[in-house]
C-alpha cells in the first residue's frame, strides 16, 4: 500500500511587508508583493481599512477570464482595462482579472455584525498594472499584479485558510 500525499495549501498576509505567501504543507512556495489598505488595518464596516485575523477563500470569481477583465459587484462588466478606460474613470477602484473572496473565521473579529470580512466584500483581487506593489494604497482588499493573481488564484483553493497580520 503506497503512501497518500496531502497537500495543504495555506496563505500569509504581512501588513507591514505588504507581502503574501502561500505554503503548501507549511512551506512556503511563493511569495508576492501586494497592497493593502492605505488606511492602515482594522476589521469596522466602511473603515477603507484591511482586515485581520484568521480567514477562507470563501468564493473564487473570474476563472478563465481574460488578463484585465473588469469586475463590478463580482460580476465582469464585459470591459477590458485599458489607459483609455482609466482616463475615461479616474475615480473607479478598479477590480480586474480574478476575485478571491474572503471570509473571516473569528466571530466578533473579522466574522458577523460590523466587522464582518464577507460582508465588507473583502478580496484578494488583481489591479492596474502601473499601480505601485509594496506600499498600502487599497480601499481594505490585497491587491495584486494579474500575472500574478492568475497563477495564485490557479494554486489557492476554495477553503484555504488566509491569515492577515500585521
Amino acid at each position: 500500500m503506497g503512501i497518500l500525499s496531502v497537500t495543504k495549501i495555506s496563505i500569509r498576509v504581512s501588513i507591514a511587508e505588504q507581502k503574501m505567501r502561500l505554503f503548501d504543507n507549511q512551506t512556503a512556495v511563493r511569495c508576492y508583493s501586494i497592497s493593502t489598505a492605505k488606511n492602515g488595518s482594522g476589521e469596522l464596516k466602511n473603515s477603507d481599512m484591511t482586515p485581520r485575523g484568521r480567514h477562507i477563500i470563501r468564493a473564487k470569481i473570474g476563472a478563465n477570464c481574460p488578463i484585465n477583465t473588469v469586475f463590478i459587484h463580482r460580476r465582469p462588466t464585459g470591459e477590458i482595462f485599458s489607459s483609455a478606460l482609466q482616463q475615461a474613470n479616474p475615480n473607479r477602484d478598479w477590480i480586474l482579472t480574478r476575485i478571491l473572496w474572503l471570509s473571516g473565521c473569528e466571530i466578533g473579529k473579522n466574522r458577523l455584525g460590523l466587522v464582518d470580512t464577507m460582508a465588507r466584500y473583502i478580496y484578494i483581487h488583481g489591479c492596474p498594472d502601473d499601480v505601485a506593489m509594496g506600499i498600502p494604497q487599497s480601499h481594505g482588499c490585497v491587491r495584486m499584479r494579474n500575472i500574478e493573481l492568475i497563477e495564485f488564484f490557479d494554486l489557492a483553493p476554495v477553503g484555504a485558510e488566509v491569515m492577515i497580520e500585521e
